[in-house]
């Protein structure tokens, strides 16, 4: 069977850095300096996911690639000038906030535009048909970033970067973003809430980030108005919820929409062993939403689906979920297992629990019924 799903990484993604935190606390007074003095969005996830695709052998199942960083011209397809201009100098200065939870260090914007360049160059190899599907792992995250405010990890709106430049070269018209990411994806809803061609959807931990966010209500405004939807979850939902809330709303809303291109936000930091939300998902969960992505994008796209990496904290855990995606995505086994599954397995909600969970879904599905998804 011939090789049809990329891999994008590059090492330089690993090398952003913001001096010493204690996960999203700045190390210093009352707050003890960590050993290894890092931020949740640390490289190590990354780089033992990346390592774990070598030692397993997948990696020879996987077309390996990196990408050139994006342009000022790319990049100012969705940030501002004078946001670029202040992101350049204070990564020149090599310390320094860009906005809430989004500290910098040396080089820090040459490596962002190099993180949109892995998404970008992804998707540019799945709509001129060299691959099937494509995973980038992209670092720092973006689905947090709004046009000129970074927050939450992310500097530059990598997907919506990658969606621009590829409308422009490709001439691809619908687009379907679906962020699995723990916390809302705030940063790509604000840029298409009014743009009927770009369905986002987000899936999320209620009140977790931004705090106190649920959103529920948001649609989408003006042309856009049906083509944004929020799927707020409560703390501790699991698999079977996740799974559910795939079945009744995301499936449907992508088959009304009928895109031309699916995009994964693929966040990990809904597993249960992440230390910034409280969820409750395996290796298995990602896998199994995974191939209903799979599944959908074959049915709608000639199967061009992508999946650009977001947040995920728990440095041993992410590996796990991550080469779970990566299996499904390639259609490729190997001998790797999640070492915790049967553990958080026990954890999982309960009957009475879980049918609260189902209840919860099914209003949120009565209640986006007359969303408009459908150009």
């Amino acid at each position: 069977m011939p090789v049809t799903t990329a891999f994008y990484t590059d090492e330089l993604t690993f090398w952003h850095h913001a001096g010493p935190h204690a996960l999203i606390m700045p190390a210093g007074g009352w707050v003890q300096v960590p050993e290894g003095a890092s931020l949740a969005e640390s490289p190590e996830s990354k780089r033992r996911l990346r390592n774990l695709i070598a030692v397993s052998g997948l990696e020879a199942h996987l077309k390996t690639r990196t990408a050139p960083a994006l342009s000022e011209e790319d990049l100012r397809r969705i940030h501002p000038a004078d946001y670029l201009q202040r992101f350049r100098e204070c990564s020149r200065e090599g310390r320094g906030e860009m906005g809430p939870n989004a500290p910098v260090g040396p080089g820090s914007y040459e490596i962002a535009a190099l993180s949109a360049g892995l998404a970008t160059g992804a998707l540019d190899a799945i709509l001129s048909g060299d691959v099937r599907r494509a995973y980038a792992l992209s670092r720092p995250p973006g689905h947090h970033c709004l046009p000129d405010q970074a927050m939450g990890f992310c500097f530059m709106a990598n997907i919506p970067l990658a969606i621009e430049a590829m409308k422009r070269k490709h001439g691809i018209d619908k687009v379907a973003v679906i962020d699995w990411d723990v916390h809302h994806g705030n940063g790509t809803q604000a840029i298409y809430e009014e743009r009927p061609d770009v369905l986002t959807i987000s899936l999320h931990q209620e009140n977790c980030f931004p705090a106190g966010y649920s959103g529920a209500e948001e649609r989408g405004k003006g042309a856009g108005e049906g083509t944004n939807i929020n799927i707020p979850l409560p703390a501790g939902s699991g698999h079977a919820t996740y799974i559910r809330a795939l079945e009744r709303i995301v499936l449907p809303a992508l088959r009304a929409f009928r895109p031309e291109a699916v995009i994964i936000a693929c966040g990990f930091d809904a597993g249960a062993f992440d230390p910034l939300a409280r969820m409750m998902l395996t290796a298995r969960t990602y896998r199994e939403m995974t191939e209903m992505m799979v599944q959908v994008a074959e049915d709608l796209c000639d199967g061009r689906l992508l999946a650009v990496h977001e947040g995920g904290y728990s440095e041993a855990y992410v590996p796990f979920c991550g080469m779970a995606v990566l299996e499904a995505l390639s259609g490729q086994s190997t001998s790797v297992t999640d070492p915790l599954a049967a553990f958080v397995d026990l954890q999982q909600p309960g009957e009475r629990h879980q049918a609260f969970m189902n209840q919860w879904v099914d209003d949120l599905t009565a209640a986006l019924q007359p969303a408009r998804c459908a150009a």
